[in-house]
C-alpha cells in the first residue's frame, strides 16, 4: 500500500531538522522553512541566516544546493555575498544553483562574478550563468550583447542553444535586442544542422525582420520543419500570430482543423493541448481576425468546463479580441480570478509585436 505523504513540519520543527544528522531531513527542512518564511516577514528574517549557513557549511552539496535556490525563493537580497561565494563550490550543481539565485534575485552587483561564471569549465554552469547574467545586467544591453556573443561561440551546443534563447527574449526599450555581433553569430546559427540552434536563431532573427528567419519560421508552423524544442514550436506559432504573417494561416489552420488533428492528439495523450500546438494556433489565427478561430475562442467562454472557459480567457487576452470584455466581466468567479484579470488588462495594451517587420 501507498503511504501517505508526511505532514508538513511545524515552525520549529523545520528550523530544527535543519541540524538534523540525515542529509535528506535537513534538505526536507529548507524547503519547509520557506514555505513558512514565505508567510511571515519576522519568520524570514530568522530564516536567511539560518539558510546561509546551511549553504556555506553543510557538508552535503545537495543540502547546499537546496539552500540556494532556498535564498531565491525568500528574494534573500540580504545574503547575496554567501550566494557569491558559493559560486566557487566545489559541487557544479551547488554553482548553478547559486547563479539560478543570484538571477532570480537580479542584483546588479553579482554581475562581475557572473560574467566570469560564463567562462567556468563546466558546460553546466556557463549554461545557468548566461541566464542570470543576462538577468542581472538587463540594463546594459552592449554587455549583455557581449556576453551572448561569447556564449554563442561556446564549444557545447546546449550553452549556444541559451544564449540564442536569452537573446531573443532580451528587449531594449521595448525593442528587440539588436546588437551587431549577435546578429551576424545568429545569421550563421541560421544553417546549422542542429534543428534547436536553427530555429532558435530563426525566432530571434524574424523579430529584426531577416528574411531567412521568417521563412525558417514559416516552415515550422507548416510543420516542414521540425525542433525537438516544443516551446520554439510554439514560439514559431506565437510569433506568425503577433507578426501578422498571413502566409503562415494554411499551416495554422492545419493545425487547429486540419485532417491530422485526430491523430495527433492520439499521439499526444497525456501531454496536454500544447503537444500539438492547436491552441496557440487558435490564437495566431485570432490575432490576424480569423473568424472562425475568433468565434471559436468566444464560444469557449461559455463552456461548461472550467478549465476550458479559463483556456478561452487566456487566448482572449493574447488574441486581444476586445468585444469579448463584456462576457469576461460577466464570468465573475466562474474562472480563475488572477486569469480574468490579466485578461482585462491585456485587452488595455497595445496589439501586435513591436518589432516591424522589415526585411534585410
Amino acid at each position: 500500500m501507498l503511504a501517505p505523504p508526511p505532514l508538513p513540519r511545524s515552525l520549529e520543527a523545520s528550523f530544527r531538522d535543519l541540524s538534523s544528522e540525515k542529509a535528506l531531513v535537513r534538505a526536507g527542512a529548507v524547503r519547509d522553512v520557506v514555505s513558512h518564511a514565505l508567510r511571515s516577514d519576522s519568520t524570514r528574517a530568522r530564516a536567511i541566516p539560518a539558510l546561509e549557513r546551511a549553504l556555506q557549511g553543510d557538508v552535503d552539496s545537495r543540502v547546499r544546493a537546496a539552500a540556494a535556490v532556498a535564498l531565491a525563493d525568500v528574494a534573500g537580497r540580504e545574503a547575496l555575498s554567501t550566494l557569491l561565494v558559493a559560486v566557487e563550490d566545489d559541487d557544479a550543481h551547488v554553482r548553478q544553483m547559486a547563479l539560478t539565485a543570484l538571477g532570480e534575485i537580479g542584483d546588479v552587483r553579482a554581475a562581475p562574478r557572473l560574467e566570469r561564471a560564463l567562462r567556468d569549465e563546466r558546460p553546466e554552469v556557463r549554461y545557468q550563468a548566461v541566464i542570470a547574467y543576462a538577468r542581472v545586467a538587463r540594463d546594459d544591453p552592449s554587455g549583455v550583447g557581449a556576453a551572448l556573443a561569447r556564449a554563442l561561440d561556446d564549444g557545447d551546443p546546449a550553452v549556444r542553444y541559451i544564449a540564442m534563447r536569452v537573446a531573443d527574449e532580451q528587449r531594449v526599450d521595448g525593442e528587440p535586442l539588436r546588437d551587431a555581433a549577435v546578429v551576424e553569430r545568429a545569421r550563421a546559427l541560421l544553417q546549422s544542422t542542429d534543428a534547436r540552434l536553427s530555429v532558435a536563431a530563426a525566432l530571434y532573427l524574424a523579430r529584426l525582420g531577416d528574411a531567412k528567419a521568417l521563412a525558417i519560421v514559416l516552415e515550422v508552423v507548416a510543420d516542414v520543419r521540425r525542433t525537438p524544442e516544443l516551446e520554439d514550436e510554439q514560439g514559431c506559432i506565437e510569433l506568425s500570430g503577433a507578426l501578422g504573417l498571413h502566409e503562415a494561416v494554411p499551416g495554422l489552420e492545419k493545425r487547429v482543423w486540419g485532417p491530422r488533428r485526430a491523430l495527433r492528439t492520439l499521439l499526444s495523450w497525456g501531454a496536454g493541448e500544447g503537444s500539438r500546438c492547436a491552441w496557440h494556433a487558435r490564437i495566431a489565427l485570432a490575432q490576424m481576425d480569423h473568424p472562425r478561430a475568433r468565434a471559436e475562442i468566444l464560444g469557449d467562454l461559455g463552456s461548461w468546463r472550467r478549465a476550458t472557459r479559463e483556456a478561452a480567457v487566456v487566448a482572449v487576452g493574447r488574441a486581444h479580441i476586445v468585444e469579448a470584455r463584456a462576457a469576461l466581466q460577466d464570468l465573475g468567479a466562474a474562472v480563475d480570478r488572477s486569469l480574468l484579470t490579466e485578461a482585462l488588462e491585456a485587452l488595455t495594451e497595445p496589439t501586435g509585436e513591436s518589432a516591424r517587420r522589415e526585411v534585410h
